[in-house]
């Protein structure tokens, strides 16, 4: 959830999902909120990168150079906006993967 474009709003989808879902709570609650500060600016990085793939041609590249203007935000949002929910969708495949693995070899078996 900490990489989907909807910050602010995360915790409260989280919550809804869960009960859609019948999650666990508390669980979902701890999991929702991974976009601890440090990361902000890789997960932005690497969400406008992503979102590169699905402009094609009209991709733009960040340049750390220059100042941030609210012109060159408007114009990249939705390279970002793409590239984030793509990656978040990627990072929940692979995590949950690892956890369903994990969660298969570590379980106790009822004997």
């Amino acid at each position: 959830m900490g990489i989907v474009p909807i910050w602010g709003f995360q915790l409260g989808v989280a919550i809804t999902l869960s009960f859609i879902f019948r999650l666990n709570k508390a669980l979902v609650i701890i999991a929702a909120n991974i976009s601890i500060p440090p990361m902000i600016p890789l997960i932005l990085y690497l969400s406008h990168s992503t979102g590169a793939f699905w402009m094609g041609e009209k991709a733009q590249r960040i340049s750390f150079s220059s100042d941030i203007t609210f012109e060159m935000v408007q114009n990249n949002f939705v390279q970002y906006a793409l590239g984030a929910v793509t990656l978040a969708a990627v990072a929940g495949v692979i995590f949950g993967g690892v956890t369903y693995i994990a969660l298969k070899l570590f379980r106790r078996s009822k004997t």
